[in-house]
């Protein structure tokens, strides 16, 4: 491991002992225990994160499939709903699928966009194992059982995949889609090196490397999964692809025109960043 990520993790563990030791009061315990908590314990083997904005009609359907499932691992599993400023009854939603056998639970997102969303799910979970997917389930729930096996032999980040080798694509996406795609996959490769699909909304890490790459995550729209793999790059966290199965779903809350400026001006922010964010180890499968 990174001798700058251990020195990272390990802060924690010392804050701890300092808050035992009595070397601090007040506020200073307070904000000491909410920063090692996470460290300190684990609810659950696995919890999974889905970032949810206005998805009242089909998050039903996706967590009952994330938790049939789960049910069958044998593993101790949760599933977390972030709602991200939803208008319409996503909160209620989550509240009616509590007899899923599986323990789901809904919290708030204040800030805009599903890389806050996602950073918030990540940084609030005291699972052994993190992960986050989207609310269309695009990815059939099935990858979860591959993705735990990488996890299990050792690598931190763990990437779902739509272009490396045995990821099937069953209905091609459109055009417009496609294209601005392959663009993005252009100007991003000095940030993902050898990571072939960024943007797959299905990644699972272990639970310390999750939190560090996502405690300071600064973008909060489409682009944070760019960034999140950059950070884990630059920690030097042992990260890898791996294929998936990927259906394109209706009702995507991605618009092309707005949300592609957005998604340039992360970009254009990124890149302005990029020294701090380049690689300093070569933990990534070649």
């Amino acid at each position: 491991m990174d001798c700058r990520l251990r020195h990272q993790l390990g802060k924690g563990k010392l804050a701890l002992e300092a808050m035992r030791m009595g070397e601090w009061s007040g506020s200073e315990r307070l904000s000491a225990a909410a920063s090692c908590v996470s460290i300190a314990t684990a609810t659950v083997d696995l919890e999974l994160v889905i970032p949810a904005y206005n998805e009242e009609l089909r998050l039903a359907g996706t967590v009952q499939a994330l938790a049939s499932h789960l049910r069958r691992l044998p593993l101790t599993t949760a599933l977390r709903v972030v709602d991200n400023g939803s208008s319409d009854r996503t909160a209620e939603c989550v509240d009616r699928l509590a007899a899923s056998g599986i323990p789901v639970s809904v919290i708030g997102c204040s800030r805009r966009g599903k890389g806050a969303a996602v950073a918030r799910g990540m940084v609030t979970t005291q699972a052994r194992w993190l992960g986050f997917c989207d609310a269309d389930l695009a990815t059939p729930a099935a990858a979860i059982d591959d993705a735990l096996a990488l996890l299990r032999d050792g690598w931190q980040v763990v990437i779902g995949s739509r272009r490396c080798a045995g990821a099937r694509i069953p209905v091609r996406q459109p055009l417009l889609r496609r294209v601005g795609g392959a663009g993005f996959r252009m100007l991003t490769r000095r940030l993902s090196g050898p990571i072939a699909d960024t943007q797959c909304g299905f990644k699972f890490f272990d639970a310390e490397a999750g939190r560090l790459v996502f405690a300071d995550i600064a973008t909060t729209g489409f682009a944070f999964d760019l960034e999140a793999i950059a950070r884990a790059r630059a920690l030097g966290l042992r990260l890898t692809e791996f294929p998936v199965i990927w259906r394109d779903q209706q009702g995507s809350s991605f618009r092309p025109f707005s949300d592609g400026c957005r998604v340039a001006g992360e970009l254009w922010q990124l890149h302005r960043t990029a020294s701090r964010l380049a690689p300093s180890a070569t933990g990534e499968a070649g």
